[in-house]
């Protein structure tokens, strides 16, 4: 497993799979073109942005690079990378067929060519041990503070997703990987020390 420190976006759930046999890091992804009209989302990719960077890794096709130019245009790219797959032919092991375009996406691609996408990115990568350099936020966390598991949790996220600007839709474990994507464990306990949720 190869460490990354930036928050990668991907297209769809089957590139998030690849990937995450590959890299310890947060991956989040767009939905394909439902990043078009989900502002919460993209309002949850520019702060990741501005807290940890953004590494874009879409397809080589025509629908990737829509996506990826519509991120470019919509978060500063002071805090993008942006990864590149090469063109090859061929069809994804799950598909009857190969796309319209006949390529491979990300999910077909070896982890050699996406840890050399990443290299080529500059993303920040780091070999061995993947554990954290601080305590993470736990699903324990999430129960200790009333997000999850007790009457009334689903509230109590709500109002701290609001809190933090955060996309209401986030399920528990979604809104542990941004928590931990933006906050140490330490501050997350503060959220609740000052203004109780």
């Amino acid at each position: 497993m190869i460490k990354v420190s930036e928050v990668v976006i991907v297209e769809g759930r089957y590139d998030k799979n690849t990937l995450s046999q590959i890299i310890d890091g947060t991956i989040i992804e767009t939905e394909g073109f439902g990043i078009f009209s989900d502002k919460e989302k993209l309002n949850l990719f520019r702060k990741l942005a501005e807290t940890r960077g953004l590494v874009v890794l879409t397809d080589s096709d025509g629908a990737g690079f829509v996506i990826r130019n519509f991120l470019k245009s919509s978060i500063d790219p002071k805090y993008i990378k942006h990864a590149y797959i090469p063109d090859i032919k061929g069809k994804e092991k799950r598909k009857n067929s190969p796309s319209k375009e006949g390529m491979l996406g990300v999910e077909g691609m070896s982890r050699e060519i996406l840890l050399s996408a990443l290299q080529k990115a500059g993303v920040s990568v780091s070999e061995g041990d993947c554990g954290s350099h601080f305590e993470p936020i736990t699903k324990s966390d999430l129960f200790e503070t009333g997000l999850s598991g007790k009457k009334g949790s689903n509230d109590k996220r709500q109002e701290l997703l609001r809190r933090l600007s955060l996309p209401s839709r986030l399920s528990p474990n979604a809104m542990l990987e941004v928590l931990n994507a933006l906050m140490t464990r330490e501050e997350f306990f503060e959220l609740f020390e000052n203004e109780p949720v």
